[in-house]
């Protein structure tokens, strides 16, 4: 038998529950199951869970320890998987890099001389 153990919010021990709310009828299980995969490969160590939760009407919210960091209708779509990193890592640990997600945008190449 496994035990498994929960700590209140106020231990060392907490870590944060992200919860992706999926509209199964949109058929968007695949695309809920990438942006956990994102998460908990980037956050892996940071994160206590990754929830999965089916949901109807075309649903599609991310929420951070139950406040609501993504949701698809008022925010225009679903967040690329930077967009969506860069809003745990405020929340998690807002002085953390994320490598080559924070980096610069490059600018126009030049052309090589001739």
């Amino acid at each position: 038998m496994c035990a498994v153990e929960y700590f209140p919010m106020n231990t060392p021990a907490f870590r944060p529950r992200i919860v992706i709310l999926y509209c199964t009828q949109c058929q968007w299980l695949l695309r809920a199951g990438w942006m956990a995969q994102e998460l908990l490969s980037t956050f892996a160590n940071d994160l206590g869970e990754v929830v999965l939760q089916p949901g109807t009407g075309g649903v599609f919210q991310i929420t951070y320890n139950g406040d609501l960091i993504w949701d698809r209708k008022s925010d225009g779509g679903f967040p690329e998987a930077k967009v969506l990193k860069q809003r745990v890592r405020d929340r998690l640990d807002p002085g953390r890099p994320l490598g080559h997600i924070d980096g610069h945008t490059a600018g126009p190449v030049a052309a090589p001389d001739v």
